[in-house]
């Protein structure tokens, strides 16, 4: 059965598949230059590839320095996990806050609800802080949106600018997620969250310029899978959404899939779909793009499975990928999702040696991840195929 406001399915065979249902995030797009609006805003989830910013940063420098900054975008609370990233804006906290995360060191059996950053944030002592400081001009804001948990126990934090000081009152008879937002008549480049009225948890804060423009965050948690996403609490997820109120979600996950021992190809497919519909009903209305995952290559004699393709000097690529693509592909196909193939874009099977051994080198020795040279060549080819599908035609 389609979703309503859906469009039809259509077969995935080549590298870009259903792109016409980007069509009402293109539609805005058109308009992305006009002042005085909310910016365009493009949300993106995943792993390691999006937690290090290399194609999303490339893809923020590109349509912002095309259509103008519409700021940083949504970023996890404080600095969650040691090497993270915030490229455009800089971060520091206090010591002692607690972290939970769905995946990795603060993964907990008994967690707060968390939401689209994959992480939670809370305060164990008082006066403990947290800030965020454009680094640029152009990354100044006007808007700030903080997403934290009110309840009977929770007071107030205190948010400070160059504008001065405002309170955020986070008490509720009952336990729910609240985000709040704050308007600034001029441009800002600091903005510091203080827990000087009792604890809090953060689950996710923003900076945004509403003047036009774009905004791309990048939310993404290193070594994760669509199934650590899934533990994300709907109530959290519906409150965010309405909050940062994103034009375009972009799922990357994949690779972490396909690098396991085993892949159950029929488990994943569940979860995707399953992911898919979930965002359809928490964000209505709104585009979601599949990225499928790069190729990337191994060593490791546990992933030589079935399907696994040498590609010289003991390299090859681990058989789950494919049947993650594969998984990917039909699903897209379905349920009239738009998929772009990542690997295919970067020339195939065995590319990713290339990118490591050649110059320009654009990948690093470990041939999965991205350098800045080949996240740029990645945002390049995406862009180019958005535009040739979707811009072109209309124009």
């Amino acid at each position: 059965m389609l979703t309503p406001g859906v469009a039809p399915a259509a077969p995935c065979d080549g590298p870009v598949c259903n792109f016409e249902t980007l069509g009402p995030w293109a539609d805005r797009m058109s308009g992305a230059s006009e002042p005085g609006r909310p910016p365009v805003h493009i949300l993106q989830v995943g792993d390691s590839h999006t937690a290090g910013d290399a194609v999303t940063g490339a893809w923020r420098g590109m349509v912002q320095g095309q259509f103008g900054g519409g700021g940083r975008g949504v970023l996890p609370p404080g600095r969650p996990y040691a090497g993270y990233q915030t490229r455009g804006v800089s971060v520091s906290m206090s010591p002692g806050w607690r972290i939970d995360s769905t995946f990795g060191k603060g993964a907990r059996l008994i967690n707060p609800l968390i939401g689209m950053s994959g992480f939670a944030l809370t305060s164990t002592a008082p006066g403990q802080r947290m800030a965020l400081k454009a680094d640029t001009p152009e990354m100044a804001f006007d808007r700030v949106v903080l997403c934290a948990f009110a309840g009977m126990y929770a007071k107030s934090v205190t948010v400070r600018t160059d504008a001065g000081e405002q309170a955020i009152d986070l008490t509720s008879d009952i336990a729910e997620p609240r985000c709040a937002t704050l308007h600034f008549d001029t441009l800002q480049m600091q903005v510091e969250l203080i827990a000087d009225a009792g604890p809090v948890t953060i689950t996710s804060w923003a900076t945004f310029r509403d003047n036009g423009g774009v905004a791309v965050s990048n939310l993404g948690i290193v070594g994760s899978q669509l199934l650590h996403f899934s533990r994300t609490d709907d109530a959290v997820l519906r409150e965010e959404m309405r909050a940062y109120a994103p034009d375009l979600i972009v799922l990357a996950f994949g690779t972490n899939e396909g690098f396991g021992p085993r892949i159950d190809a029929v488990a994943y497919e569940a979860v995707l779909r399953g992911q898919i519909e979930r965002l359809r009903t928490l964000a209505p209305g709104v585009p979601i793009l599949l990225l499928g995952p790069p190729d990337a290559l191994s060593r490791n004699a546990a992933l030589r499975g079935p399907g696994a393709v040498e590609c010289g000097d003991g390299l090859f690529t681990p058989a789950g990928l494919d049947q993650v693509r594969r998984v990917q592909r039909k699903v897209a196909s379905e349920m009239a999702v738009a998929w772009w193939d990542w690997q295919a874009r970067m020339g195939g099977i065995c590319s990713a040696r290339s990118w490591v051994t050649q110059a320009p080198v654009r990948m690093r020795g470990d041939y999965v991840h991205f350098n800045a040279t080949g996240g740029e060549d990645i945002a390049v080819q995406l862009l180019s195929d958005i535009s040739e599908t979707l811009f072109e035609k209309r124009s």
